[in-house]
């Protein structure tokens, strides 16, 4: 909303700031940051004298795990509701709401994370692990993730960008018309980051920085696609409206901040499905918008690589009998090596930053 302020800067010079992606997208980040600190203590409060408390995994499922984690139990949960608030309020207040990119990320964080707070009301509720079943949360991720891209495919503003599709080190689209295939193909990006992201969540603080700096290697995506002389220069797609993504982006950062101002190792709130699903939900779409959709994998490394963890250690037990780790997601095999939360955390943080470094250093490589 306050992107119109700039239309009265003839009368008030000082407005014309507001014109431009790059001070919004500054504002955002402040405002999502100062509404998750500031409302995120009362939120606390209240989730703990609700008594919404995380349900831990117990002895009898994972002996080790439940040595360690022990202590966590009762930790309140349901905290991704500071994440998707705060990032929402911000975006509206900064962004341009007629802006189709911006509606569909709204959508898609809304509704992955209305399904994650159904999911964690009913692990606290029945004090298990156990929430919505596999499939239903799946099919409901891909109709979130079906309509937002179906949306972008029929208007005709975004239809012929939206079709593209684009690998890192390319200078030109490797398909320039994917068709009606891309409105089957592009949900499963959404839906295998809304899972990634929701396995990653599980030791204090990791999702978040990791979430940190995916966000912000996006943040510079999604700019430079917005931006017809960078785009050109560095062979990067190009859309007028994909500048206002880089908003989003920003505001996605803010709130993962201020929530890890509560979530750090020891964690005084956990995100919960509420939190995990709808930022994956976000991440994934966001890569859709700018079109580095594949250079996700990259970007996302450490999201990418507890996703693959579950995947081979389940087929592999299915098809041998044995496991590959000592237990999946990722984070959790390192722990059962010997290393301390906090070193697993700090560990998985740098390889983030790596993975984000990278995935920005493709922008010349091509």
């Amino acid at each position: 909303m306050l992107y119109y302020l700039h239309q009265f800067s003839d009368q008030i010079d000082v407005l014309n700031v507001f014109r431009y992606a790059t001070f919004r997208a500054a504002g955002a980040c402040l405002m999502a940051f100062l509404l998750s600190v500031i409302f995120g203590e009362k939120l606390i409060l209240r989730l703990t004298a609700l008594k919404i408390g995380q349900p831990i995994r117990t002895a009898a499922e994972v002996h080790k795990l439940a040595e360690l984690h022990g202590g966590k139990g009762g930790t309140p949960t349901m905290g991704g509701i500071m994440i998707v608030g705060s990032v929402v309020l911000s975006v509206l207040c900064w962004a341009v709401p007629t802006n189709p990119f911006i509606g569909t990320l709204i959508f898609v964080t809304l509704g992955t994370g209305l399904l994650g707070f159904f999911d964690d009301y009913l692990k606290v509720t029945k004090k298990t692990s156990a929430g919505v079943s596999g499939r239903v949360k799946l099919a409901s991720q891909f109709t979130i993730a079906l309509g937002a891209v179906l949306y972008l495919y029929l208007r005709t503003d975004t239809s012929e960008f939206i079709r593209q599709l684009y690998v890192p080190f390319a200078k030109e689209p490797i398909i320039k018309d994917m068709g009606f295939f891309a409105v089957l193909i592009l949900p499963v990006v959404v839906v295998g980051c809304s899972n990634a992201v929701n396995l990653t969540d599980g030791l204090d603080g990791l999702a978040t920085g990791c979430t940190l700096t995916t966000a912000a290697a996006y943040t510079v995506f999604s700019y430079v696609a917005g931006n017809s002389v960078a785009s050109a220069y560095l062979f990067l797609p190009f859309h007028p409206q994909v500048g206002e993504v880089a908003i989003f982006c920003a505001a996605l950062l803010g709130a993962g901040l201020g929530f890890l101002w509560f979530n750090c190792h020891p964690a005084r709130v956990f995100m919960g499905d509420t939190g995990s699903l709808s930022i994956g939900g976000m991440l994934g779409m966001i890569a859709i918008c700018c079109k580095q959709e594949i250079l996700l994998i990259i970007v996302g490394g450490v999201f990418v690589a507890e996703a693959m963890s579950v995947i081979l250690q389940v087929a592999s037990f299915k098809l041998t009998g044995k496991r590959i780790f000592k237990m999946a997601p990722l984070h959790h095999h390192f722990e059962l090596m010997g290393w301390k939360e906090s070193r697993v955390i700090t560990r998985f943080w740098i390889a983030s930053i790596i993975c984000a470094l990278v995935g920005v250093a493709t922008m010349k490589l091509r």
